[in-house]
């Protein structure tokens, strides 16, 4: 939306819907790296100091639009989740639908193409956002799971939600090292699901 013909809302969280929005389409037009605040504003209609009232600076923008992509993808990813026979198979594919599912938003491969990735890792490595997400999604899963006495009462859900982001972005951005899916997934359940097992079930 241009500033010629763009109309900002009024209400602060429709403005800043409004906002996110015209800076999703700069990203995919000019790339994260190299889109300023000037060119989101231009898209959205507004001068820079409008979107300085509702974001503090560039990277808590960029933040809220990764949050904004995956948060919408929380409920569908759990009910694929659900889908499996056990918490083996709800990690494994879950994680696979994951991958899958950011490897083909286009947002998502500008954030972990390596060209982009310095500036990425500074904005969403350096905040708990990311895991705190990554918690909202798992955490439901694991709860049921250890009713069902699947998981390792021991392990801790947010300790458990940081080290999937990190095999999720590893998966999502590294094409070279995992360019198989059926690999990943073989991968997955050697290496990473038995960590997760109750201590009998390893025996």
């Amino acid at each position: 939306m241009s500033r010629r013909n763009g109309v900002v809302p009024h209400d602060s969280e429709a403005a800043q819907e409004h906002f996110l929005t015209a800076a999703e389409a700069c990203f995919e037009r000019y790339g994260v790296g190299k889109t300023t605040m000037e060119d989101i504003a231009r898209m959205a209609g507004v001068s820079r100091p409008t979107i300085y009232r509702h974001f503090a600076d560039r990277e808590s923008l960029i933040l809220a639009v990764v949050m904004r992509r995956a948060r919408a993808l929380i409920e569908k990813a759990q009910a694929y989740m659900r889908r499996q026979g056990s918490f083996e198979d709800q990690l494994v594919e879950g994680l696979i639908f994951l991958v899958r599912t950011g490897r083909n938003d286009p947002f998502v491969r500008l954030l972990v193409n390596p060209v982009q990735l310095e500036a990425a890792q500074q904005i969403v490595g350096a905040t708990a956002a990311v895991v705190d997400l990554t918690h909202e999604m798992w955490e439901p899963i694991l709860e049921e799971a250890a009713d069902r006495g699947e998981l390792n009462p021991a392990l801790d859900f947010y300790a458990i939600a940081r080290w999937l982001t990190h095999i999720e972005l590893i998966l999502v951005g590294r094409l070279d090292l995992t360019p198989d899916e059926n690999d990943v997934r073989d991968m997955l359940r050697t290496f990473l699901a038995p960590a997760f097992a109750p201590v009998t079930a390893r025996r």
